[in-house]
């Protein structure tokens, strides 16, 4: 049996509508390879991907900055308020076993470099231009994920299929 995944999925919540697209698509295909994606729980990138994921049959978990679940995007399964405000990224970040950053935004940055600071692998789709190592720009959702696949999922010994 292979393990449950959970994917954080980042990015502005003044998303374009090119970068909702694109999250909405990742959203669908992390559903497709049975892994949680993990939001910030609000609009933009974080209500793309959670429903991209809905949409597939998916699980999402929304971390929200405030104090009321009524708060989280429509699409979320689980919302949880953290009463955090932005200090929920780092919640967000470890909670994950990789992020895919749609976008860039100085909270979206935050939550990066939260990330490659802690050795959580980062995938960035169109993103800011990052300073370091340690973040893999690709071209779009299907590379990302696929990525991640070979990060991520890795062939169950028991069975021999992936």
């Amino acid at each position: 049996m292979h393990e449950q995944r959970y994917v954080g999925v980042v990015g502005p919540g003044d998303a374009t509508p090119e970068q909702r697209r694109v999250a909405r698509r990742v959203g669908g295909l992390l559903a497709g390879r049975r892994a949680v994606v993990v939001t910030g729980g609000l609009g933009g990138v974080m209500a793309a991907a959670s429903r991209g994921a809905i949409e597939a049959g998916g699980t999402t978990l929304g971390l929200l900055p405030g104090d009321e679940r009524a708060d989280g995007n429509p699409y979320l399964t689980v919302a949880i308020p953290t009463g955090l405000g932005e200090m929920r990224n780092a919640l967000l970040v470890r909670t994950s076993d990789a992020l895919i950053a749609v976008g860039g935004s100085w909270g979206t940055m935050s939550e990066i470099a939260l990330a490659v600071r802690t050795g959580v692998p980062v995938v960035s789709i169109g993103g800011w231009q990052m300073p370091g190592p340690g973040v893999l720009a690709v071209a779009d959702a299907d590379e990302a994920v696929e990525c991640l696949h070979a990060l991520l999922w890795r062939k169950d010994p028991l069975d021999g299929r992936q």
